[in-house]
């Protein structure tokens, strides 16, 4: 009764949302008043507590993707206008309505979600399906550190599993202080491999603080040039492509392609056959079990997401405008205020 009782309140009521309708600069998110969603059969309504602007929001809302997946942007999020005009991949939150076939969560229990391509978290309530990438929120975690585990975490936690990395390897990450970059540094750390940032100057003492063994100002060298050897490289920026860092690898070296051009993609499969060197690619694969291993070695204080700085929703176009910067420190955390 409770559960129909909250779903007829939410047929009736409306939410504050950031809305894109086309694509192009900041002010192009605006915010609007729509219809709370109606949770399903599996969903849950999630009251959000705390969002992300992300670099993949930059992306989709600017149809600025890497070169030569235009068509395929457009393609996945919409030719003429976003498909989806509410981003948003990851969000904090409680649980106000469940569906009538939900088992594992209850009315009143506070979550972190991942919701990926399907977005939607720029929104003062979301409906997330029980059995997709959503876990229990420790108390232990704040809504804003909470919201901030997934777009970065799950990459790490996939590209570091793809690549077979172990303790004592040695690991260089080409844009290690934004929001992926700086959670590859502390679960490369984590896992005991030795840690090189790759990094602007303003930030060379926070990746020593995040456990890094060494840090380069890439204003002042280029890593590619030292003649040091890597066993895995990582490039969050897409600029470190496998004919720039070849010979930075060791001969069973690992190339983690976060962001990669399509002519690098259509690379690798040739790399992989011809050498000794693996160039690892693609989107990384989005798992309740690393959002739930996040969760809990955040809780426990080995692993915290890196916050730049906090925006309200009615503010969210000056988050875009701060992430479109490419001077992030981490991620960019929206707060609600309901």
């Amino acid at each position: 009764m409770e559960t129909e009782a909250t779903n007829a309140v939410t047929m009736t009521s409306q939410m504050k949302a950031a809305v894109v309708q086309r694509y192009g600069p900041p002010d192009v998110v605006t915010i609007e008043h729509l219809p709370r969603p109606i949770p399903g059969p599996n969903d849950l309504l999630v009251r959000v507590r705390a969002t992300t602007v992300s670099s993949a929001d930059w992306r989709i809302r600017s149809a600025s993707m890497p070169y030569g997946f235009g068509f395929a942007g457009k393609l996945a999020f919409g030719f003429g206008v976003p498909r989806q005009p509410i981003l948003g991949s990851e969000l904090a939150g409680d649980i106000v309505a469940i569906g009538a076939a939900v088992r594992n969560f209850a009315v009143g229990d506070a979550v972190v979600a991942f919701r990926g391509a399907k977005l939607g978290a720029h929104a003062e309530y979301c409906c997330v399906n029980a059995n997709t990438v959503v876990v229990p929120k420790p108390a232990a975690l704040s809504y804003i550190t909470a919201a901030a585990l997934a777009f970065g975490g799950t990459t790490a936690l996939d590209f570091f599993r793809r690549a077979t990395l172990r303790a004592g390897e040695r690991v260089l990450i080409n844009g290690a202080s934004g929001a992926v970059g700086s959670a590859m540094v502390q679960l490369a750390v984590a896992t005991g491999a030795y840690v090189t940032a790759v990094c602007s100057g303003a930030n060379v003492e926070v990746m020593r603080q995040l456990g890094a063994t060494r840090v380069v100002d890439y204003t002042r060298a280029d890593f590619a040039l030292e003649g040091i050897q890597y066993d895995v490289i990582v490039d969050t920026v897409g600029n470190a492509p496998y004919a720039r860092v070849r010979y930075s690898l060791t001969p069973r070296g690992r190339l983690l392609l976060v962001l990669a051009t399509l002519p690098e993609m259509l690379r690798a499969p040739w790399v992989n056959t011809t050498s000794t060197h693996r160039i690892i690619a693609g989107p990384a694969l989005e798992r309740a079990e690393d959002l739930r291993t996040l969760v809990t070695i955040a809780a426990d204080g080995r692993f915290t997401p890196m916050i730049d700085s906090c925006y309200p929703l009615d503010r969210i176009a000056e988050a875009h405008a701060r992430v479109e910067t490419g001077r992030k420190r981490g991620n960019i955390a929206v707060e609600m205020h309901q």
